[in-house]
Order: structure tokens, then sequence, then C-alpha cells
């Protein structure tokens, strides 16, 4: 789902009637809760529309992290590489807000130290 980040709360409304869509007819939700690709060590606060979908939804999440930060960061040229993924175990459904956002920001940042680090 594409969101126009300059678009505020009508990027939001269009986001969960997009989310609902595809969940309606089964199609998985990927969203980037961050809003973006970071660099190692760094650990901005989830974005707002993250925890919208999350409860409008009612699915569980599956958290996935990845270091494609430390070679196409914001901002930063572009750098061979591998990219490492790590798949989380589920989260459910209906957490509060700061119990998702917790779990999902510790799932997401488990290849900070590097792809070992989850070994």
């Amino acid at each position: 789902m594409p969101v126009d980040r300059s678009a505020g709360a009508k990027a939001l409304r269009e986001m969960l009637l997009l989310g609902k869509e595809a969940a309606a007819i089964g199609r998985p939700v990927i969203i980037y809760p961050e809003g973006t690709r970071v660099r190692p060590g760094e650990t901005p606060p989830l974005q707002a529309g993250f925890a919208g979908l999350y409860k409008a939804l009612g699915l569980p999440v599956v958290p996935v992290a990845m270091d494609s930060g430390r070679l196409w960061g914001r901002n930063l040229p572009r750098n061979a590489g591998t990219v490492h993924f790590v798949v989380g175990e589920p989260i459910p459904a209906e957490l509060k807000r700061e119990d998702i956002e917790a779990r999902v920001h510790a799932a997401i940042n488990v290849l900070e130290s590097g792809p070992q680090a989850s070994a």
C-alpha cells in the first residue's frame, strides 16, 4: 500500500481503507512501522499509522527485521551487499498500543548488532 506522507490524516484514512480491503480478500498487509529504512543503531518511534492499522484490522502481526538501512539508508549512497531478514514469531491481535509497539520495536531491531545477533 503506497502512503502519501504529505497527505496527513487523509493518508491515514486511505491506508486504513486499503488495509481493510486487502484483509477482507485475504491479502497480506505489509507496513514499515518506522516509516522508512533506518541506519543500524537508530530506533525511531513507530509511526501512528501502524497502531491505527493494527487496531482497525484486528489481525496478528508477523514482525520482520531487515538490515537494508546499512546499505540503502535515507540520504545515503546505495551500496552493494547482502540484506538479511529475520522473521519473528506472530504477535497476537488486540494488544494495547504500548504493548504491540514495544513488541514490534524489539522484534524489528534484532539485527541491530548484525545478522549474527539473531542466530
